[in-house]
């Protein structure tokens, strides 16, 4: 008998070659979301240690939710775009921005956009998700704007 919801623990931890830095770390929230920290980035990016999906494959609680966050407490930075694009096996559904606006939304691509994230300020996205496979998926993190030295790809997240 299958039950109804299924609680995935994910690993949630981006490896320093998949952030394509030197070196990497993470961090847990207060919130069970996952931080990936490099060095000589100063943003975190924010994902989802755990989650449930009904029945059908659709998370629960209203998606998932994925950011930046500045560690900085010293500068802002300009025009910054975080986007969340399907590697595998997930599918987008309506997308709620925090700290900024949705620049872009398509089934399989989620863009969140602020002209300024301040000092401590985060911007993310919380976005319906579909799983086509509870076992196998993942989505891939870009990252623009300017004032920082930070790679464009952001590595990806999944199992």
């Amino acid at each position: 008998m299958h039950a109804s919801f299924r609680v995935l623990a994910v690993a949630g931890v981006l490896t320093a070659a998949q952030l394509a830095l030197a070196t990497g770390a993470s961090a847990r929230t207060e919130n069970g979301a996952e931080t990936a920290r490099s060095t000589g980035c100063p943003v975190d990016i924010v994902y989802p240690s755990r989650f449930a999906v009904n029945a059908s494959g659709w998370v629960t609680d209203g998606g998932l939710y994925f950011g930046v966050r500045n560690r900085s407490t010293a500068k802002s930075f300009q025009k910054v775009t975080f986007t969340v694009t399907d590697v595998r096996n997930i599918r987008f559904g309506t997308a709620t921005a925090k700290g900024g606006k949705v620049s872009h939304r398509t089934s399989k691509t989620v863009s969140v956009y602020t002209t300024t994230l301040k000092k401590k300020g985060a911007l993310g996205v919380k976005v319906q998700t579909h799983l086509l496979s509870t076992h196998t998926y993942k989505v891939r993190f870009t990252l623009h704007g300017s004032g920082w030295n930070c790679a464009v790809d952001q590595g990806t997240w999944g199992s």
